[in-house]
């Protein structure tokens, strides 16, 4: 996926949870994205609550590619894509192909900006 897609889908999940009109709220859950640390401000309104994407140290390039995986493909450019596997035959075999020696991750989190108390992160 480009840069630009990736940050679609993130504001597009953050806008079915913090939408101020109740009725376009989905509810749903904060994506977390292994690889990639990111800035919500969810008091924010249109495409302006994820900013500072950075898979590593450096700011996501809105044109460049990325290789993603996930648990559903969650564009049409996702599905089509060559190479393309289902997450649960990647889930299979990328531990056994790393195997005897696995290195656990601490998963990402996104920063939350703008709210003064987060209930969603036990203090």
């Amino acid at each position: 996926m480009t840069g630009e897609t990736i940050k679609t889908v993130l504001e597009d999940v953050a806008d079915s949870i913090f939408n101020p009109d109740p009725c376009y709220q989905q509810g749903g859950d904060v994506v977390r994205v292994g690889g990639l640390q990111d800035t919500l401000a969810p008091a924010q309104r249109g495409r302006s609550r994820i900013t500072d994407m950075r898979p590593g140290d450096r700011p996501i390039e809105a044109d460049r590619r990325y290789r993603v995986a996930g648990w559903a493909p969650v564009t049409e450019e996702a599905r089509n894509a060559p190479g393309t596997k289902p997450i649960w035959d990647v889930v299979e075999t990328w531990p056994r192909d790393r195997a005897p020696r696995v290195v656990l991750r601490t998963p990402e989190q996104p920063r939350i900006v703008g709210v003064d108390v987060n209930p969603g992160i036990a203090s």
